[in-house]
């Protein structure tokens, strides 16, 4: 991407998603790590994006104390150190901003700005003071903005308790503070950048209404954000520069507010992780698009956003494209194949392209813990195989009478001459018959239909083979009857290898629907292992970061606090997926509903 684009549209106060940007984000099928910047208007919020992108200009820089970016942009580029993944730059509008006075918005936008990213850059300006921390109010109005479960799925209880599940699900924090003129010290003692953000975000003991207003946003910001980074920069030239900061170059700013940038920039590249949804999934490019539009449209329509919805809302989307591009590869993949084929080579390129359309599926889809997007796949599948065999078949029996039209065409002449109305003439019939069907045995690439056409041949030719025998006066009775016995059980010879074939033909049918079947379900079992894995991995990330939030209430004299949370951690203990293959179930399910049984598997 050359240049930012607007990702949501703020007008009026009205949220849209703009359909460029989410059909770029379509095309990015690797996954990407999501870094947003909010803050207060006129910060330098922009310049920061700009850093990360690599790029002097991008994100508009103003020179005014109007805001330049409105609504949510985004930035799209490779990156650089993360190979294989995209870096998203979001760069939002600015909070507080005088000319749009509706601090509902403002609300919104953070919000969103929280549910796209996967680190969230705080800007500020100045120190992180008490005023700094309540301009940050929108932390504390998160619950009636986000919402982990849906509706209809979750109690009252649950409600008071979703605040806890956030940590699993928002992202890592970074607190920039800019313009910074002080020293970083702290009661005559020096700290690092860490310490002073973490200084501020201390609580006050107390319980009276002042207090816990301190409190509040601080007790937000340490619940939602376990992981916490600080970065304080200098002001980066003189004010009478500050307006032409786009147009300066690297060595014109202050050495070290170009360490402190170099160092932010190397954090974000190093530390921030792959956007990831509720379950651990890794978010791509394509799925950030469902995401946003899904988003947006919940506010826009009165709602609030909910992971859980937001995420089924993706799934549905995203297996169903599943379902298809894994169709797309057996289909392309089978188109390759020139008929008429054996059944054997038939089988094999059915096997090959199944699996690697099954692969594609795998790929592509997620909580499909049912099974009923793979049956899908599966069903449709063994529909274009069908097809596939009923074309072979038609082409084998339209090469096999059209091979034993060329080679019958001999005798047809010599019968239409009389070749064989005279003594002697059955035995040189049965002779050039055998050699017919000597011949059309042994040409290759006949197809499914060999032995079938050969029989239905062989029966359309009794009649005149029969009118041979009676014509020819060189036979008696007697030896009329041999022969006759003999055509009957050279008719039933052939009527059971025809048969046959026909019966290893079903054979092999269902032999390679219950390979497939196995595959298929073997796949799914190592996918929703690796699923159950990563959110295990999650949950007890979300448990450490609890743990680790108790201990230090404990080790800063609030007590009561921190028995507060046992609850909590109990309650995220007890939401991790169990270490038992809970997915069973779902595999005799999905193994019932095509008919196979654990025996037959």
């Amino acid at each position: 991407m050359e240049s930012p684009v607007c990702l949501i549209e703020n007008i009026d106060g009205t949220l849209r998603v703009v359909q460029e940007a989410t059909e770029y984000l379509m095309r990015i099928n690797q996954p990407v790590v999501v870094v947003a910047v909010v803050g207060l208007y006129r910060t330098g919020k922009s310049y920061l994006m700009n850093k990360l992108a690599g790029k002097r200009k991008g994100f508009a820089l103003g020179a005014t104390v109007q805001s330049k970016t409105k609504g949510i942009w985004m930035w799209c580029v490779p990156h650089p150190v993360k190979e294989g993944h995209t870096l998203v730059l979001l760069d939002t509008e600015g909070l507080g901003d005088v000319e749009k006075g509706d601090q509902k918005n403002d609300a919104w936008i953070f919000s969103l700005a929280i549910l796209l990213s996967s680190t969230l850059v705080y800007n500020s300006r100045g120190t992180i003071d008490n005023q700094a921390v309540e301009n940050l109010q929108y932390v504390t109005e998160l619950t009636e903005r986000i919402k982990v479960k849906a509706p209809s799925a979750s109690s009252a209880e649950d409600d008071d308790a979703e605040d806890a599940q956030f940590v699993q699900f928002f992202p890592s924090f970074v607190w920039a503070v800019r313009d910074f003129t002080l020293l970083l010290e702290i009661d005559g003692r020096q700290v690092n950048e860490d310490q002073y953000l973490e200084h501020a975000l201390t609580l006050k003991k107390g319980k009276n209404h002042a207090t816990l207003d301190y409190n509040l946003p601080r007790e937000c910001i340490r619940n939602y954000f376990p992981t916490r980074k600080c970065f304080i920069f200098e002001t980066p030239a003189p004010p009478e520069k500050m307006a032409h900061l786009e147009s300066m170059t690297e060595s014109e700013l202050s050495p070290s507010f170009q360490a402190v940038a170099f160092d932010f920039c190397n954090y974000i590249f190093k530390e921030s992780s792959v956007k990831k949804v509720k379950g651990g999934l890794p978010v791509t490019g394509r799925m950030l698009s469902h995401l946003a539009k899904t988003y947006v449209e919940t506010i826009a329509s009165g709602g609030v956003p909910c992971l859980e919805n937001a995420v089924l809302t993706m799934a549905q989307i995203e297996n169903q494209a599943a379902v298809e591009e894994g169709l797309q590869v057996y289909q392309r993949g089978m188109q390759g194949l020139t008929f008429p084929v054996s059944m054997e080579e038939m089988s094999n390129e059915h096997r090959n392209w199944d699996s690697q359309a099954t692969k594609t599926f795998m790929s592509r889809s997620f909580k499909d813990d049912s099974g009923e997007y793979l049956k899908t796949l599966a069903d449709a599948i063994n529909k274009e195989y069908a097809s596939f065999l009923l074309k072979n078949e038609d082409m084998s029996e339209k090469v096999c009478r059209q091979l034993l039209s060329e080679l019958s065409e001999d005798m047809a002449n010599k019968l239409k001459n009389g070749f064989y109305a005279k003594p002697g003439g059955y035995e040189l019939y049965c002779s050039d018959h055998d050699n017919l069907v000597a011949e059309y045995r042994k040409r290759p690439k006949k197809g499914v239909k060999a032995e079938e056409v050969l029989e239905n041949f062989l029966k359309e030719k009794s009649v005149e083979s029969n009118s041979v025998l009676q014509a020819d006066k060189n036979i008696s009775e007697k030896e009329r009857k041999i022969h006759e016995e003999k055509v009957k059980a050279a008719m039933l010879e052939q009527e059971k290898k025809a048969e046959e074939q026909k019966r290893l033909e079903l054979e092999r049918t269902l032999q390679d629907e219950r390979r497939s079947q196995e595959e298929k379900l073997q796949m799914m079992r190592e996918k929703m292992e690796e699923d159950l894995k990563s959110q295990r991995k999650e949950a007890e990330r979300a448990v450490e970061c609890k743990l680790k939030e108790q201990r230090d209430l404990l080790e800063k004299g609030f007590k009561d606090k921190a028995e507060m949370m046992s609850q909590e951690i109990e309650n995220l203990k007890a939401e991790r997926p169990k270490e038992d293959n809970s997915c069973v179930p779902c595999f005799s399910a999905f193994m019932a509903s095509k008919g196979v049984t654990r025996k037959q598997l």
